[in-house]
């Protein structure tokens, strides 16, 4: 049995929660759910009677990570684990051994795989102003095989080799309790998107290590908590991650530069995207940066 514990956030996970629960099997493991108006409290209390379950007010991702690590017994690992995620056979074995390998890893993400097999790109860089625009302003379509074009969400990278890299998704990650305990839990104040960016980056400030290994596997649906349906709150994280790490002056050169990407984007994008963006480009030009991440 490996040394870690394992915590899972849900929200209407009912499709998916049989999987990733008997993935996970044998290890001590907390679902923590966001007051799911399907049947998944009901379903886990049935099928996985040793699995704890403690429910709470949606109070977002990084909140319900949160309580899951307040909740779970000392261990030298724990598994953040998405609710639609689930990991291969021996993977967890595997991330735990590639830890405990280097002393100055906090967090390990194994290869992350679409329900059809297919590579799911896992790796991320941390957000600069440059890297934003480089996805927002699509430039990342002129050279979509070069590092300084398209750093931000790591489309160069090799995900067949384990080496250090800045972040890796949120929807698997192994990450180390001595690390945990030195800088602290995930920040609640960040609802969906960005908590995992935070936190890796904090990590990487205190000294700590991410470390990307190909020997493991978990399949990600990929969005199917929300649905897509969250973008503002996608654009909130990276203005929440830039006042809380860069100063409200860079938060602001942020969120003007956002504002002028989607309203691009309004323009040459037709159908329901091009609406969003044109939602957005309104919402993010309404206020600032304090009053729009607290809405």
């Amino acid at each position: 049995m490996v040394d870690a514990a394992v915590v899972v956030a849900t929200h209407n996970a009912l499709p998916w929660i049989e999987q990733c629960l008997a993935s996970v099997a044998g290890t001590e493991t907390v679902v923590v759910d966001n007051d799911s108006g399907d049947e998944t409290v009901a379903f886990v209390s049935e099928r996985f009677p040793d699995v704890r379950i403690v429910e709470q007010a949606n109070r977002g991702l990084a909140a319900a990570w949160k309580k899951g690590l307040e909740e779970v017994s000392p261990s030298r690992w724990v598994l953040i684990l998405n609710a639609d995620a689930w990991l291969s056979e021996g993977a967890l074995a595997r991330m735990v051994e590639t830890g405990d390998a280097r002393r100055d890893v906090a967090v390990v993400g194994p290869k992350l795989l679409n329900p059809d097999g297919t590579l799911q790109r896992s790796v991320r860089g941390f957000p600069t102003r440059w890297r934003l625009a480089t996805e927002y302003f699509y430039l990342r379509k002129l050279g979509p095989r070069t590092e300084v074009l398209n750093a931000f969400y790591g489309a160069g990278f090799d995900h067949a080799s384990e080496r250090e890299v800045e972040c890796v998704m949120g929807a698997c990650m192994l990450v180390r309790g001595t690390a945990i305990d030195e800088v602290g839990p995930p920040d609640p104040g960040f609802f969906l998107f960005s908590e995992e960016v935070d936190w890796c980056y904090r990590f990487a400030q205190a000294g700590w290590k991410t470390l990307f290994t190909p020997d493991a596997t978990c399949t990600h649906v990929g969005g199917a908590s929300h649905g897509g349906r969250l973008y503002r709150d996608n654009l909130r994280g990276h203005m929440r991650f830039f006042l809380k790490h860069h100063g409200a002056d860079e938060a602001e050169s942020v969120r003007a530069m956002l504002h002028r990407a989607l309203r691009l984007r309004g323009r040459v994008v037709r159908g329901e995207k091009g609406a969003m963006y044109r939602d957005a480009a309104r919402w993010i030009g309404s206020g600032d940066v304090r009053s729009l991440i607290e809405r």
